[in-house]
């Protein structure tokens, strides 16, 4: 077991053969990536308000190898101005920032309905200051230092109990999700989907009945959108190979266009 030293060691991960460079391309660079099918765990879109740099860029590398788009921001002002503008999955939030105090943050978000989980991450262990980042509304609270796996594990749960009710498991007519696992099957049939593709499906599954537009998706799954091209063709071909894939599969066409708004996945 690693000693109080290594928690913020950086690690070095074991990369597929045909993907050598994982560890150093950026999110925008992994929409090519459609070999590349080893996930290990829920895609989301995560803001890092994280003042130490070394910590910072650490935190950032570990979660992008698990395939989340991350941001990081190192005060307080630069933070309060990227959560005005975008919204996350989940916030990891540091207390002490230059500039301001965390918990502001956390108290404007509340205010603003933002819907993002809020994992704190603090040196300060006093119970005092757990219960006011919790009273705040924050959905968990960790102590400097930690294992980064620990901060992963803690992160992929915060976002499965508020998406999906803490299951692992999905059934959707049909369709059935495996979040550990990272599969979807039709009764007994396979999907076999690509990365991007599983993840897209995922997005749809958890705005389930809603109606989510081109941007939307973009913003989600493609944070450098804007440097891939200049329309949505990319997003309407891994639309439409979805699709395909489910039905050949046996499963009803679930995704349906909205003529002038976007997509809705609907059972009904």
């Amino acid at each position: 077991m690693a000693g109080p030293g290594n928690l913020y060691k950086k690690i070095t991960f074991p990369t597929p053969p045909d993907c050598p460079d994982l560890l150093i391309i950026t999110p925008c660079m992994l929409f090519g990536l459609t070999k590349f099918k080893q996930i290990n765990s829920i895609y989301l879109n995560l803001l890092i308000i994280e003042d130490e740099p070394e910590l910072s860029r650490n935190i950032h590398s570990y979660l992008l190898q698990n395939m989340h788009n991350c941001e990081t921001v190192p005060d307080f002002y630069t933070a309060k101005a990227r959560l005005e503008q975008s919204e996350y999955d989940c916030i990891i939030l540091d207390i002490t920032l230059p500039g301001g105090n965390g918990l502001d943050l956390l108290r404007q978000l509340k205010k603003d309905r933002k819907m993002g989980s809020v994992l704190i991450i603090s040196a300060k262990d006093s119970l005092d200051d757990k219960l006011a980042g919790l009273g705040l509304g924050a959905d968990d609270y960790l102590t400097k230092p930690f294992h980064l796996a620990e901060l992963a594990a803690r992160v992929t749960a915060l976002i499965r109990r508020r998406s999906f009710d803490g299951n692992n498991t999905i059934l959707l007519g049909k369709l059935t999700i495996d979040i550990m696992d990272k599969s979807a099957k039709t009764e007994n049939v396979s999907v076999n989907l690509t990365r991007k593709e599983y993840e897209l499906l995922l997005y749809f599954v958890s705005n389930k009945d809603r109606v989510i537009t081109k941007e939307s998706i973009a913003d989600h799954l493609w944070a450098d959108h804007g440097q891939l091209a200049d329309t949505y063709d990319f997003i309407y071909t891994h639309i439409r190979n979805l699709r395909k894939k489910l039905v050949e599969a046996g499963c009803p066409d679930y995704i349906r266009s909205v003529y002038g708004m976007g997509y809705k996945f609907s059972i009904a």
